[in-house]
Order: structure tokens, then C-alpha cells, then sequence
């Protein structure tokens, strides 16, 4: 059998160098009576790989029993382990056998290994070591032949140094390490377990499966993943029962992902999106500074007007007023314009009488009308999201205080 084959046999999806890796080790070491321990992040599937192995083994029609050792109390593990006889503790009625009596012959999965207490790690070594056990209560030697494949997601080597895990265990059961990729360091195989998800979804609540645009698909691809394949199933089954839309865009996705305030932290490495993205914020950035700078300009026109034709200005002053109305200056008349020619460079500039400032007055305000231009972009992102105000401020480029301060100031939707 081939690495295609198992992929397909155990429902496997993707491509990556890492993941064909680990199936290959699992494949090798399928035949054997080794031990086998699985590393990787909570959620990168590591509990496939000990089926593979047992299924791939000569022990495959004898049981397979999956052990939690997290979700065990402390205090009963020992007896689901090794069984216990009648009146060993309190609530013991009758004798019981444990999972490494039961599993004679087959293989056991212990995940989250490191959990294991430490009297417990010591019972566990005896039985990698020499095949035999004690239930608790008892002291009768039962042997057993039993395959142990274990996982962890932590750091084996700070839990030895820290006293959590006993030196000589660990090796034993990393006879042979097996490590799986986290979905992050995945990028090709992102999407393939997208589609396949949205395909069983689809499937499950009869409905039609969602689509990724391409921006969203690189989205997708470049989003960090710290619940790894687990946080992608469930976010593909929110968007399948949440969304009424089956074509995802990257705004509605990043919505699922993410507060907006941190989207820029893994959002677009795409060159096309990521311009885009920049010409917005470009965009806002200039009307912003432009209104700032127009109130600053009303400021000193009204100087003008209160005191009279003439007024000093400083040399940023001047520039202002050149970057703010070049355009209105080379269209207007000899007898109107604001600035002599060379204005740029000098300190005392000469304004129009007060009639003639408050036509130039007038004809600015009208075409630089700032705050109707931004109520308009505001309204529009509104409507087009149906008054969503997360997406609105997503295609805006702002924060959601941001936008929430505008609507009132603007008095929009009221």
C-alpha cells in the first residue's frame, strides 16, 4: 500500500512534505511491535497516526482501545489502566478489567501522555519494560501483549526537566518519534481541508457547500492557525450554518477569524489585495489630514477677514495655503487670486478685499465639501452591508469606535 492509498483509506487530506513524512514513519513502523510517540500542537490531527498503524499492523483485528489521559481523574486511572478487584477502594462492588487486559493482543492510544501521573508513568514502564502488570488491589501478576502508541502536545524535554515526566518513560516510548505539522507550516493544504470540510457540512445540513473568492483563499492560507485543523473545521461549519451566502469573501472571513483591529497582523501577503487594502487607507489618511488642514486654513481666513487686507504669514503657513489652493489659484482671475506670484517663498502675503475672500470662501467650501464626501463613502459601505457595521468598517479601513463615533456625528441610520 502507498501513501495515496492510506490517504484515501483513512480519509487523509494533503500534500505537504511534513504530513507525507509522518505517514511514511507510520507506514514503516506499522509491521513492528515498537513503540511510537506522536508530537504536534492540540489539533493537527494526531490521533490518525496511531490508526494507521494498527490497521497497517499484524494486530489489526485485535482491539483498539483510545485512552484520554487528561480527561481521567488521578485517582481512577490506575484502575481503567490495569483494573482493580473487588473492595480495592471505596465504590469497588466487583473486580473489572483494564484497558491493557483488554487490549491483549491490539494496540493502545494513550494521548496527552504527559498527563499521566506519577505513579501511574511508573506502572506504564513496567509494562513497556517486561508485558506485566498488577491490578489495583491485587498482587497477582497479569501479562499482557499490548502495542503503545502515545501523543502529547507538550514539550517532553521541559516537562523531564521540570520533574512532570519520568527521563527513562519518555524514551521508551519514543522508541520511534512521529512528528505532525502544524496546519500553519500547511499552507498548500489549507484550502484542500477547507473544501473537504465544506463538503461534509454541506452534506450534513443539506445545503448547498460555501466557496472561498481568491482573496479569501489567501487569507485562508496565511492566517496562523492556533487551533490548527480543529479551529479550521469549526469555522467552516459556522460559515456553512451562519452565512446565508455560499461564496465567502475575505471580509466576511476575516470577520470569523479575527477582531478587525488585529487583521493587519496576519490579513494579505497577496500583492494585488495588500495594494488595495493600502490605497484605502491611503485614501483616508488624505481626506483626514485634508480636513484638518482646511479647518486650520478657515481659521486663518477669518483672521484675515477680522483684521483687515493684509496679513504676516510663517513660512508653514504659506505652504499650507499653497498645497490647499494651488488649484483654485491658477483658475481664479488676476484680481481674486489669494497668492502673488512667488507666494511660496515669501513671509507677507497680500489677501483681497473682505468681499472678494468671502467669494473664495464660498466657492472652497462648495468643492471641497469634506464632511459630505465622507458622510457619502460612510452611508454607501452601509447600505451595501445591509447597516453591518463590522463589514462596513472592514471596507472602510477604520476601527468599529471609529466608525460607531462617525454614524453619530453624521447622525446616519437615525
Amino acid at each position: 500500500m502507498n501513501i495515496q492509498q492510506v490517504k484515501q483509506r483513512f480519509g487523509i487530506i494533503g500534500n505537504s512534505p511534513m504530513l507525507n513524512r509522518a505517514l511514511e514513519v507510520a507506514m514503516q513502523v506499522a509491521p513492528t511491535d515498537i513503540s511510537v510517540l506522536v508530537t504536534g500542537e492540540s489539533g493537527t490531527g494526531k490521533e490518525i497516526i496511531p490508526q494507521v498503524i494498527h490497521q497497517l499492523s499484524s494486530r489489526k483485528h485485535g482491539e483498539y482501545i483510545a485512552v484520554n489521559c487528561g480527561a481521567i481523574p488521578e485517582g481512577t486511572i490506575d484502575s481503567e489502566l490495569f483494573g482493580h478487584e473487588k473492595g480495592s477502594f471505596t465504590g469497588a462492588s466487583g473486580s473489572r478489567q483494564g484497558y491493557f487486559e483488554v487490549a491483549n493482543g491490539g494496540t493502545i492510544f494513550l494521548d496527552e501522555v504527559a498527563e499521566l501521573p506519577m505513579q501511574t508513568q511508573v506502572r506504564l514502564l513496567r509494562v513497556l519494560e517486561t508485558g506485566e502488570f498488577i491490578r489495583v488491589g491485587s498482587s497477582k501478576v497479569i501479562k499482557t501483549n499490548v502495542r503503545v502508541v502515545a501523543a502529547t502536545n507538550e514539550n517532553m524535554q521541559q516537562a523531564i526537566h521540570s520533574g512532570k515526566f519520568r527521563e527513562d518513560l519518555f524514551y521508551r516510548l519514543s522508541t520511534v518519534p512521529i512528528q505532525l505539522p502544524a496546519l500553519k507550516n500547511r499552507q498548500e493544504d489549507v484550502h484542500l481541508l477547507f473544501r473537504k470540510f465544506a463538503n461534509d457540512f454541506a452534506e450534513k445540513y443539506r445545503m448547498p457547500a460555501i466557496k472561498l473568492s481568491d482573496e479569501a483563499v489567501i487569507l485562508l492560507q496565511n492566517y496562523p492557525w492556533p487551533g490548527n485543523i480543529r479551529q479550521l473545521k469549526n469555522l467552516v461549519e459556522q460559515l456553512s450554518v451562519i452565512e446565508t451566502a455560499r461564496d465567502i469573501d475575505a471580509m466576511m472571513l476575516a470577520s470569523y477569524l479575527q477582531p478587525i483591529a488585529e487583521k493587519s497582523s496576519f490579513l494579505v501577503k497577496n500583492d494585488q489585495t495588500q495594494e488595495s487594502i493600502s490605497e484605502r487607507e491611503l485614501m483616508y489618511k488624505f481626506l483626514f489630514d485634508m480636513k484638518k488642514d482646511l479647518t486650520e486654513l478657515k481659521k486663518l481666513v477669518l483672521e484675515v477677514i477680522n483684521n483687515g487686507q493684509s496679513v504676516n504669514l510663517n513660512q508653514d503657513q504659506t505652504a499650507l495655503v499653497n498645497r490647499i489652493y494651488q488649484d483654485v489659484y491658477d483658475d481664479a482671475p488676476v484680481s481674486a487670486r489669494m497668492l502673488p506670484s512667488g507666494a511660496a517663498s515669501d513671509v507677507h502675503t497680500t489677501y483681497p478685499t473682505t468681499t472678494e475672500t468671502f467669494e473664495i470662501h464660498e466657492e472652497i467650501e462648495e468643492s471641497l465639501s469634506l464632511e459630505d464626501r465622507e458622510k457619502e463613502l460612510i452611508q454607501k459601505a452601509l447600505e451595501k452591508h445591509r447597516g453591518k457595521r463590522k463589514y462596513a468598517a472592514l471596507e472602510l479601513g477604520i476601527s468599529e469606535r471609529t466608525l460607531y463615533r462617525k454614524i453619530k456625528e453624521y447622525q446616519l441610520g437615525e
